[in-house]
């Protein structure tokens, strides 16, 4: 991992609401309800749940979970017009490597 992309994890970490979010991903069964139609979690949490239960505006929620995945904090995976968002571990594993 280099600075430049580390900096860009920190940045996006160091905002309380999509730190949260990177919390309720670790463990998405305990904090979600699975999707309708695909009732698991292999390829993340729909952003409808991430938005309601953060409680803030689609356009906000969105604009952060682009951001987390433009630095690879998050995997992006769509079926249809859902789009599902789980953790990236190995970026997550590089980014606390680098800084330890």
């Amino acid at each position: 991992m280099d600075l430049k992309l580390a900096t860009e994890i920190a940045k996006c970490l160091s905002n309380p609401t999509r730190l949260q979010i990177m919390e309720w991903l670790k463990e998405p069964e305990t904090h979600f309800p699975p999707h309708e139609t695909l009732q698991h979690f292999n390829d993340g949490v729909c952003v409808t749940y991430i938005q309601e239960k953060a409680g803030l505006s689609q356009s906000t929620i969105s604009t952060y979970l682009t951001n987390m995945e433009k630095c690879s904090l998050l995997v992006l995976t769509r079926h249809g017009k859902w789009s599902y968002f789980k953790r990236n571990e190995e970026t997550l594993k590089e980014f606390s490597e680098f800084i330890l």
